[in-house]
């Protein structure tokens, strides 16, 4: 717990777990800041994908309902940051979040043809969450196998019950669970690349000893 602490500590004291973050909050705001034209043009939108817009893959988990939206994903994502924020370089956390918005979209688009429009960061943030978590477990947290459980349960209870009604009455939208099922997969796809080729590496070396 006291190593913890001391990594929160580090983490917003460093520049390179920050930047990222920072970044991608930065660019939420400038989209909801150019509100309507945003919602209109980078929301995802089954049919506007259709016609050969897929840039709302990406840019459509930029975008947010209203300010509660808004300020519900970013609180999200600066917590997420002190939790798991050693892992963040800039890079690393760039292609994180981009697999994880574009698959969390492609997924929708494939599986859940129900879902016409979606908007917000969550689905990606609930990947980065799961990879986060793994990544704790990887070295050596135990809290990391707390938290995979925390996210697993919330996901899965989500698909069983559903949404919070006032969690839904205060971004004035209705929660796409699916978002959130498909974000984490993600981002357990993204550790599992991640980590796999340097188990390979490392059963090389073991077989040259």
């Amino acid at each position: 717990m006291v190593s913890q602490f001391k990594e929160f500590i580090l983490v917003l004291e460093n520049k390179q777990a920050l930047s990222g973050p920072l970044l991608l909050t930065l660019l939420c705001i400038l989209a909801w800041l150019s509100e309507p034209w945003s919602g209109n043009w980078l929301a995802y939108d089954r049919y506007a994908i259709q016609g050969f817009e897929t840039w709302r893959l990406l840019s459509a988990n930029l975008v947010h309902t209203n300010g509660y939206h808004l300020l519900l994903n970013i609180t999200a994502l600066f917590l997420l940051t002190l939790l798991h924020g050693a892992h963040y370089h800039i890079r690393r956390f760039i292609k994180l979040f981009v697999w994880c918005a574009i698959l969390t979209s492609l997924c929708i688009y494939c599986f859940s043809p129900h879902l016409i429009w979606y908007a917000g960061l969550s689905g990606a943030l609930h990947g980065v969450f799961v990879w986060g978590a793994c990544m704790d477990i990887r070295a050596g947290y135990k809290s990391g196998w707390l938290l995979l459980a925390g996210v697993t349960m919330k996901i899965f209870y989500e698909q069983r019950y559903g949404s919070a009604e006032d969690i839904e009455a205060l971004i004035n939208a209705a929660v796409a669970i699916d978002a959130h099922l498909y974000g984490g997969m993600a981002g357990l796809m993204f550790f599992l690349l991640f980590v796999m080729p340097e188990l390979k590496r490392l059963k090389g070396k073991i077989n040259n000893l």
